[in-house]
């Protein structure tokens, strides 16, 4: 009697959803009696793009569904539109989802109305406040409710979720596959390091609720640390047109500061590691820096990531230019409170995530 293979369906659509859900692939492609299959919506098309070459991953179905300027009602509505065929196709065992992204959003909606269990990686992570981030904040809140399996990275995720009521069983703490996936991108980082001048400070900022001046506030602080500090800011820009427009033109052509386009993956995780301080409002940068041992400053009023605030490599700033010239001047200019942030540990994993979950897969389905 040949036994069928357990059929798992991952559906991801931007960057930081490949690149925590590459890991699990991995490891489910490791499983004889688990067929992976993959779907993508490609919220992200060219930054998914670069996540799938580097990890090889050749979608199953692909919904092709970025448009200019979309917005969540139209989100929403293609993404429903076009996986419910799939599924009815597909009829998988289990859906994967990841995070807080709109795909995983309505991804774990459409699994639900077909009656499909559904996978949360990632799950419990909280702020509390249902418009920060938004719309992330109620993605990740709806995905726990209806999901059958909550991967949280961590325990306070998992006491988020047993708070809200969620069934201790469902509820595992892996860690988080950021980690396994700085890990495996961190193998393929060349062994000869270019030299960087000056000290780098690394921006990442893109989040929609900072759209309304956020980013502003922000490039406003990034122009006084270039005037007054010998420091070398780079800022892989986010090709979002309310994001690349402000920048560039608060930004553009000024003397210390490096506008760039989007790095791939490994060469992102490169520049984080040669890095002295990381600015970012991104939730998988946050867990990166830990990692890495990268001082972080936070630009958001608040984060789900308390972890790590608790542990003191990580200080909340905020998009005020005020605080965040003073936090960066006070990581240049007091050695000791940089150690303090550097020797900070990791809270977020071990690189073995993904082999947890899917141990836990097994267990569960097998």
């Amino acid at each position: 009697m040949v036994l069928r293979a357990l059929k798992v369906f991952l559906f991801f659509g931007t960057r930081p959803e490949a690149i925590k859900l590459a890991p699990v692939l991995q490891a489910l492609r490791s499983v004889e009696r688990i067929e992976p299959v993959v779907c993508v919506s490609a919220q992200h098309r060219e930054l998914l793009d670069q996540v799938l070459q580097l990890f090889s991953i050749a979608p199953d179905y692909d919904l092709n569904l970025m448009r200019p300027n979309q917005d969540l009602f139209q989100i929403t509505r293609s993404i429903l539109e076009r996986i419910e065929p799939v599924l009815s196709s597909e009829r998988p065992d289990l859906v994967i989802v990841q995070g807080d992204a709109h795909t995983a959003f309505v991804g774990a909606l459409a699994s639900y109305y077909a009656k499909i269990p559904v996978a949360h990686v990632e799950a419990g992570l909280r702020t509390h406040d249902k418009y920060a981030p938004f719309p992330e904040e109620m993605n990740r809140s709806f995905i726990d409710r209806v999901a059958d399996l909550h991967f949280a990275p961590t325990k306070n995720a998992r006491e988020n979720l047993l708070t809200e009521g969620i069934a201790k069983e469902t509820v595992y703490v892996t860690g988080n596959t950021e980690i396994d996936a700085l890990f495996l991108a961190r193998e393929r980082v060349p062994l000869v390091e270019e030299p960087i001048s000056g000290k780098v400070i690394l921006v990442t900022a893109h989040r929609r609720e900072s759209f309304h001046g956020g980013i502003l506030r922000i490039c406003a602080a990034l122009r006084e640390l270039a005037q007054r500090r010998n420091v070398t800011i780079v800022y892989p820009v986010h090709p979002n047109p309310n994001v690349r427009r402000t920048v560039e033109a608060e930004l553009a052509g000024r003397e210390r500061i490096s506008l760039i386009d989007p790095l791939d993956y490994v060469s992102f995780v490169h520049l984080m590691a040669h890095a002295a301080i990381i600015l970012t409002d991104s939730g998988g940068v946050q867990e990166g820096a830990a990692a890495l041992h990268i001082p972080l400053l936070v630009l958001r009023d608040t984060t789900e990531r308390v972890e790590g605030l608790q542990s003191g490599g990580a200080r909340l700033v905020g998009t005020d230019p005020e605080k965040i010239v003073a936090e960066v001047n006070r990581l240049l200019d007091d050695k000791h409170a940089y150690k303090e942030m550097a020797r900070a540990k990791n809270p977020y994993g071990d690189g073995h995530a993904a082999t947890r979950i899917v141990e836990i897969i097994k267990e569960r389905f097998l």
